[in-house]
Formats: structure tokens, C-alpha cells, sequence
């Protein structure tokens, strides 16, 4: 099911803008006769993008929709992040090393939403447009922030639950704390049991890092402490892996309904073995493309919408082959 309709026209009318745009910019370059800053190559603008880390298939596919903007509007692109999501010191030294190579603009993908704020301010007092993508920071800096609906998607992976389960306890296995994409996809899966099923109890909530190994610890140890829970909801790909791999491990497949967040493999192979009843995937192409596309139209001076929803699917075994899900999807 497509949950934002309107995406695509939009997706379409931002595109043909910036392409537009870009020429405008390298003609003017042209005349002048003036350089890019370091890091750029030729008369091409320079965006550097830093995401929270490159662990999960996710990332690689928002890598490729960057990638795919760079190449349609004439950009170039660096796109990096840190081994694991947990490392937020090393992400903001990757944010600070990309300052200093002044680019036209950056892209953050924040793994604190607070952390970054006086870099934010940095950037902005050297003129650099900030793009925030899958996670917003606590900054009016970034002119615009590229994201899934997180609150939306959770509330739809709520829904099914709510549909599947019918009534019991039920648990969630988040992957962090600190950034508003951890804490919006818990916020908006509880919202929505506590306001539309009064005969549903989420007895527990724990964060294991997006680790899938910590998140089945996680995962046994709630199982242990409610022998009649009925289901678990891990809040991005590797909480939901370590949650399939928790009841594997304790022999509960069959018993426990199992909805997860994101793609990838594994992911996919749950559900069509029947270990997943579902899961919310991203669009993670079209958010990096959206990413670049939304910093060259701030280079040239444009206005951005403040916030560009990427959209976001729900998936299940009677539709993971669809066309529409199978580009989506992240292996």
C-alpha cells in the first residue's frame, strides 16, 4: 500500500526544478570563471552527506538514490558514516571533518538529535545549507528535513499488530533513544495501541542499538518475564532481526506475531518463511535522492519545503513480490 500518493508528483516537479536549477548554476560558474571548494571536482557543486553508518542494507540504498541525483543533476556527492549507529563522537568528527572541506552543502543523517547543534551553528554562520535526512536535530539550521513519517509508519505497524494480535500483551524492541527517528517510531506505535486498543498491554519497552545480537537478548528476556506475550515490534532492521531470532532461539515461532521495520535479506526471508507477520519498509532510494536534490535547490537560493516525506510502505507475504513493494525493498 502506498501511504503518500502525492510523493511521487513531487518527487517529479522537485527534480525537474533543481535539474533547472543546476544549469543555471554552472553557466554562471562558467562566467565567472570561478572554481568549486575543495573536494568538489571542476565547476560542479559539492555535497557531503553523513549518515549514521553503513551496517545495514538501508543505508546502502539511500546511498544509491544519492548517487542517482548526483549523476541526473550534475553534482558531486560523498556519502559516509560511521561502522555502527551507536557511535555518535565518531559520527560528529565525520561531521566536522566535512565542514572543514566547505562544501555547497551538507547532508546529516543525526545519531543524537542534540549532539550536532553547535556544528549546525557552524555551518550555518559559513553560509553551508544543512539538509537533515532520517533524522531531524533540535536546530532550525537544516532547511528542510528528508524523512520517512515515523510517526505514520509506527502508527501503521501498530495497526496490523493490533489486527493480528487482537488482544494480549504485546512488547517493543527500539533501537535507540536518541534520535528522533528511535524515538517516533516507538512514540507513534504506543499512541496508537493506547488509543485504539484498550484490550492490547505493552508491558515493555527496551533499546538494544539496532544490534540483532542485543536485541535477542533483549527480546528472551521480556519472553521470559511474560510467558503469554503475544507479540513483539522491532522499531528498525536489526531490533527486528534479533526479535525473529529470539523466538527461533527459544522455539515461540508460531505463537508470537513478529512486525518489524525496514527491509534487507533476512528480513525478507522471515516473512516469507512465516517467522515475520510483516513490516514497514522505507523508500531509502528516494530519500537519498530527495536529500541531494533538496541541497542543490539550496545552493541556488531556492526555497525548500521545510519537511519532504519519503514515503513509506507495508509489507507482508501477500505482497512482498508486488512491483511496487519489490522496488522498495533493500536486500
Amino acid at each position: 500500500m502506498n501511504v503518500n500518493t502525492t510523493t511521487r508528483t513531487r518527487f517529479a516537479r522537485v527534480a525537474a526544478a533543481t535539474a533547472a536549477a543546476v544549469v543555471v548554476l554552472a553557466l554562471g560558474a562558467c562566467a565567472s570563471g570561478g572554481g568549486t571548494e575543495p573536494g568538489a571536482e571542476g565547476d560542479r557543486p559539492y555535497v557531503a552527506l553523513v549518515s549514521k553508518g553503513f551496517q545495514h542494507q538501508f543505508w546502502q540504498a539511500v546511498k544509491q538514490g544519492a548517487d542517482d541525483a548526483a549523476a541526473e543533476l550534475d553534482v558531486e556527492v560523498t556519502f559516509e558514516g560511521p561502522e555502527t549507529e551507536t557511535e555518535v563522537e565518531k559520527q560528529l568528527t565525520m561531521l566536522q571533518t566535512a565542514l572543514d572541506k566547505s562544501p555547497d552543502a551538507i547532508g546529516y543523517a543525526a545519531l543524537d538529535s542534540e549532539a550536532s547543534i553547535p556544528m549546525m551553528t557552524d555551518a550555518s554562520s559559513r553560509g553551508i545549507p544543512v539538509i537533515a535526512f532520517d533524522s531531524g536535530v533540535q536546530s532550525d539550521v537544516p532547511v528542510t528535513t528528508v524523512s520517512t513519517d515515523n510517526l505514520a509508519a509506527s502508527a501503521e505497524a501498530a495497526r496490523h499488530m493490533v489486527e493480528l494480535v487482537g488482544s494480549g500483551k504485546i512488547a517493543i524492541i527500539g533501537h535507540d533513544q536518541t534520535s528522533q527517528t528511535g524515538q517516533q517510531r516507538v512514540e507513534g506505535f504506543t499512541a496508537y495501541i493506547e488509543e485504539n486498543a484498550p484490550d492490547i498491554e505493552i508491558v515493555d519497552t527496551q533499546y538494544a542499538a539496532g544490534d540483532q545480537l542485543k536485541s535477542a537478548d533483549a527480546a528472551k528476556a521480556i519472553m521470559q518475564a511474560h510467558p503469554d506475550l503475544a507479540g513483539i515490534y522491532g522499531t528498525n532492521e536489526g531490533s527486528a532481526i534479533g526479535v525473529v531470532k529470539a523466538v527461533e532461539e527459544t522455539g515461540r515461532s508460531g505463537e508470537l506475531t513478529v512486525i518489524g521495520f525496514d527491509s534487507g535479506q533476512a528480513q525478507m526471508d522471515a516473512i516469507r518463511d512465516g517467522l515475520m507477520a510483516g513490516a514497514i519498509t522505507q523508500d531509502p532510494i528516494r530519500m537519498g535522492y530527495e536529500t541531494v536534490a533538496a541541497a542543490v535547490a539550496a545552493i541556488n537560493g531556492e526555497e525548500v519545503e521545510p519537511v519532504i516525506d519519503s514515503g513509506f510502505y507495508w509489507y507482508d507475504e501477500t505482497n512482498i513480490d508486488d512491483e511496487e513493494i519489490a522496488a522498495v525493498l533493500y536486500e
